[in-house]
């Protein structure tokens, strides 16, 4: 690879992982990005899943310095989503690219549009005890399957649930989110692993930027950051997404 790639990759990486933290949705930069380098549809997903899987580490280690962490709770939740997650990256590695990119393209439509609707989280005592909400067990299995398959966009997915199902203080349902997604992109990464559908090389200079950028994010204080980095991040996702339709 040469270094126009290595330096094209960190800073994809970067933007994903600043991203992520201010705004979510990193992963819809770096996988149509993974696919316009090269791989296919389905190399590019699980490529993407070790720069998912090492910038969740480094996450969940801020978390714990922090003092915020319920592992056994967390865990509880992480297992409710293998069986999904399993199945999905099972899915994931038997189509063929030119239909997961299709796919993708339509994923990345819906979430140019999600970034636009307004969320209103109100303010909750750190820590409230979650409350029993038997919806949780299949929302957990659905979305554990999403993110096993395809990985964009998770994050909101996971919050969604924590939040509303359970009524979490969103930094527990952050630090939540990062514990599951890392559990389960084991077993995910795993998979692909084992059918040839991962490229170490990309992924581990990907995740190197995603690394960097995330450390970044969490450190910067930009004003109106997050309504630009929305307007930003939805132009570069709908050219990929006309590109993946080849309308474009």
């Amino acid at each position: 690879m040469d270094m126009a790639n290595i330096a094209l990759l960190l800073g994809i990486g970067a933007a994903a992982g600043f991203i992520n933290v201010n705004a979510g949705g990193g992963s819809s930069l770096t996988l149509p990005a993974l696919i316009f380098m090269g791989l296919d549809g389905v190399m590019a997903n699980g490529t993407n899943r070790i720069a998912i899987f090492i910038q969740n580490i480094f996450a969940m280690s801020s978390f714990h310095k922090n003092k915020v962490y319920q592992y056994k709770t967390s865990l509880k939740y992480s297992l409710l989503t293998l069986p999904g997650a399993i199945a999905g990256a099972v899915l994931a590695v038997q189509i063929s690219g030119e239909l997961f990119q299709k796919i993708l393209a339509v994923v990345l439509i819906f979430i140019v549009l999600s970034l636009f609707i307004s969320r209103s989280y109100k303010k909750r005592t750190p820590l409230s005890p979650p409350q029993e909400n038997w919806l949780i067990y299949p929302a957990l299995i659905g979305i554990g399957f999403y993110g096993g398959f395809l990985q964009i966009g998770v994050g909101f997915m996971f919050m969604a649930a924590l939040y509303h199902l359970l009524r979490l203080n969103l930094i527990w349902v952050n630090m939540h989110k990062v514990f599951i997604i890392l559990i389960y992109t084991i077993p995910a990464l795993m998979i692909f692993t084992l059918t040839s559908h991962v490229n170490w090389t990309y992924g581990l200079i990907l995740a190197g930027g995603n690394s960097l950028g995330a450390w970044w994010g969490a450190h910067a204080a930009v004003k109106g950051g997050e309504k630009v980095i929305r307007i930003v991040l939805a132009a570069a996702i709908t050219i990929m997404a006309l590109k993946l339709l080849g309308l474009f």
